[in-house]
């Protein structure tokens, strides 16, 4: 794993060996036919999406995100088992050209829902919980999320009819009795990522006449989200049965019923359209240089897959290379999240210096460190570490189950972020402090409303330094020479506030 600090390399790199046991990605599961050639098709499928969106079908948005998993683009892509003779690793530039200048190709529609996944907000009968409903759809909007649905506007009639606010644009509009029915149809048609009805008959209705199944199913599934007075919630159970979730009345709720397994989406969608300027590979480092800033990924495995690739993944948009991060392939999404770290840990961004750990000493309770860094044990010195090749006193990567539900705070190596073990580790700590920390953190704090308290990464202040260290493979702690170490925190949920 990377060491976060900056300050020494890290205790234990991970081998093909742990890939091969499980205890990352296993890249045998992402082969395919074509090898780099699908890739990249597939990268300017992805890309060409965003043109469409822009020109939008049938005068509505089309989601960027929706549309990834129309065409089946991340486990489908793959690196390439092309190889390479070695070191020193290339870098490849691209300056003038833009990838948007190249014919957007048709995109591929947008696979239906198999199923309903169904949320309810319970609240008390006097209080009217619609205005929640809309503030949180409103913030997915902003995010780059597709929503549909719609809730009531307080207890405002126009006739007979009620005045709703539509849930894809804001909008207010005078609620019919098919509103609902409406409404579910758009958003399956759209590939929407959010249904709402704020009054729990309208979502039952609307469910029955769309014929899909609520609950877990295969494929891709719709949230969907109502409300329900506490009295009424016998309603909600011969609804749903055993299946969906009870959110209690407020945003937090709103965003742990969401869903950690969304961030990846979410840091992709903020990701503007502009210029890769260079991507710079090194043996355990990349870099990917943007506009306004450079972005660093730890590579879990050698690179020589991915090198025949870069001359042609350079083209891309920094926005297309950042959805890269939603690859299954370890290598491709070490790539994403080297292009989400050149956009949001942008040279100008502002923060407290070093990686925040210190702030876990008010932790009330044990903390758990995934992935051991140097000096751990001088910060924190009752933690729990755990790593894929634990030394004698540390615990290996099964122990997550055990430790971190009843932990009081969670360090996690962003290496985490590349190999996928962040969402399971949230779902693990939920309700805890957990930080996520080290040079291939995206510093946003889109990332808090996910269940990250402190977020410690890295902002490069010398990029052509940078790129020369990488090159020449430098471990973390030659990286603070080009750049500083800072962290952010959400003061809401750090770990000396609990």
């Amino acid at each position: 794993m990377e060491a976060p600090q900056g300050e020494a390399a890290p205790q234990g790199h991970v081998s093909n060996q742990d890939h091969r046991n499980g205890l990352f990605h296993k890249s045998e599961l992402t082969k395919t036919r074509s090898g780099a050639s699908e890739m990249y098709i597939s990268v300017k499928r992805t890309f060409a999406h965003e043109r469409f969106r822009a020109a939008g079908r049938g005068g509505e948005a089309v989601d960027f995100q929706a549309f990834r998993r129309g065409s089946r683009l991340w486990p489908g892509a793959c690196c390439s088992q092309i190889t390479h003779s070695g070191l020193p690793m290339p870098e490849t530039s691209h300056r003038p050209q833009m990838q948007s200048a190249a014919p957007a190709p048709t995109p591929a529609p947008i696979p239906a829902p198999a199923w309903l996944r169904p949320g309810v907000v319970v609240h008390d009968p006097s209080v009217i919980v619609d205005r929640l409903i809309v503030d949180f759809a409103a913030e997915l909007r902003a995010r780059g999320f597709v929503t549909q649905g719609f809730a009531r506007q307080g207890a405002v009639v126009i006739g007979e009819s009620p005045l709703s606010i539509d849930l894809s644009n804001g909008k207010t509009f005078v609620e019919t009795p098919q509103a609902a029915e409406i409404h579910l149809a758009r958003a399956i048609r759209d590939g929407a990522d959010l249904f709402a009805v704020g009054r729990f008959p309208g979502c039952t209705d609307a469910a029955r006449a769309s014929k899909l199944p609520v609950g877990a199913g295969a494929g891709r599934g719709l949230p969907l989200l109502t409300t329900i007075a506490g009295g009424a919630i016998h309603h909600w159970h011969q609804f749903v049965r055993h299946e969906g979730s009870m959110i209690a009345p407020n945003r937090r709720a709103l965003w742990e019923w969401w869903g950690a397994e969304r961030l990846y989406d979410d840091l992709a969608l903020g990701v503007a359209e502009v210029e890769t300027r260079r991507i710079v590979c090194g043996p355990r480092w990349l870099m990917v240089e943007g506009p306004h800033g450079a972005g660093l990924a730890y590579l879990p495995r050698h690179p020589r897959e991915l090198l025949p690739r870069l001359p042609e993944l350079s083209k891309l948009s920094l926005r297309a290379l950042a959805a890269l991060c939603q690859s299954w392939n370890p290598l491709e999404a070490a790539v994403g999240v080297a292009a989400l770290n050149a956009f949001y840990n942008r040279v100008d961004l502002d923060g407290a210096s070093g990686n925040g750990v210190r702030g876990f000493r008010g932790a009330p309770g044990p903390v758990v460190v995934v992935g051991a860094f140097p000096g751990v044990d001088s910060i924190l010195p009752d933690c729990a570490i755990i790593e894929t090749d634990p030394r004698p006193g540390e615990y290996p990567v099964a122990a997550m189950e055990s430790l971190l539900p009843g932990c009081g705070g969670a360090i996690v190596n962003s290496s985490a972020l590349i190999n996928r073990n962040l969402i399971r580790i949230l779902r693990l700590a939920r309700h805890r402090p957990v930080a996520l920390i080290g040079p291939s953190t995206p510093l946003t704090p889109r990332l808090h409303d996910y269940g990250l308290a402190v977020l410690g990464g890295f902002v490069a202040r010398d990029v052509e330094g940078l790129a020369q260290a990488v090159r020449a493979g430098a471990a973390p702690k030659d990286f603070s020479r080009f750049g500083r170490y800072i962290h952010l925190s959400d003061e809401t949920s750090a770990p000396n506030k609990r």
